[in-house]
């Protein structure tokens, strides 16, 4: 059969063109689900330390959290990141090869062997687990023409209009918002005035957890009811936004300070 081609160039070229012209057509008219995988699975693992700076987040929560993922099935490495604002990421590269959600279920086991070892700050954030790329597949840009709206409104929102829209989109298993975070308050505290108080910040951060829950009060009115009964009540108590703290040291009631001694993630003062 060489002997045939050797001695018949002409043949040759023309079968190799036939063959570049079918493989061309096939490769335009074949779905994008039959296109072989490239891209080897990631899945990401992401916790957040209220607080923690980067060394700290990376004794108290990357390395339990990289230690029980070790041996994990089909890995090829993993990379973690821990930023100076309390967030740290844990990428996990797997095999090309593997399936994508078998490769989750086994990342969450191995967290889940982990939670024991990390704060209880961190579990009560949570931490949470799923498949990402590292690499953005698209990036969208929000702006203000006239500068009416700052970064800070942009980014609320994108968190509240576009992150889940986009998110239910096919293929699409993670949307991030770059430059300002959600709306959140910080509250600074005097260390003089709580040792002389006798408190403790982890006693004010438990109170404002608790104060700022949401909890119902049940009905007035409600089943059973005696005959003639013909109306019932829903009752409805303040939630969130109690600043207050009761102090059993001093038999009173502690309120946290007016607006000027609060700021938004921007750093700007006021609520």
């Amino acid at each position: 059969m060489s002997r045939f081609f050797i001695g018949r160039p002409i043949v040759a070229i023309v079968i190799a063109i036939l063959m570049v012209i079918a493989g061309a057509v096939s490769m335009l008219s074949l779905p994008t689900a039959l296109f072989p995988n490239i891209a080897p699975p990631e899945i990401l693992v992401q916790a957040t330390y209220p607080g923690a700076d980067a060394r700290t987040l990376e004794q108290a929560v990357a390395t339990p959290i990289e230690q029980q993922m070790n041996g994990v099935d089909n890995m090829n490495y993993m990379v973690s990141v821990n930023a100076s604002n309390g967030l740290t990421q844990l990428t996990v590269d797997f095999d090309v090869k593997t399936n994508a959600d078998t490769d989750q279920i086994l990342t969450e086991l191995r967290e889940a062997q982990a939670q024991s070892q990390l704060p209880s700050q961190v579990l009560l954030a949570g931490v949470t687990v799923q498949k990402s790329q590292y690499s953005p597949m698209m990036l969208l840009a929000l702006s203000s023409p006239h500068a009416t709206y700052d970064a800070v409104f942009l980014a609320n929102y994108g968190y509240i209009n576009l992150v889940d829209e986009i998110t239910r989109v096919p293929g699409v298993s993670r949307v991030q918002v770059f430059g300002a975070g959600q709306y959140a308050l910080r509250v600074w505290v005097d260390p003089d005035q709580l040792a002389k108080l006798s408190v403790t910040v982890p006693q004010i951060t438990a109170a404002i957890q608790i104060q700022n829950n949401v909890n119902p009060s049940g009905q007035i009115g409600g089943e059973p009811v005696p005959k003639g009964q013909e109306t019932t009540y829903t009752v409805r108590t303040q939630g969130r936004g109690v600043w207050q703290y009761y102090s059993a040291q001093q038999r009173g009631w502690l309120r946290l300070a007016p607006a000027r001694r609060f700021a938004d993630r921007t750093g700007r003062a006021g609520l």
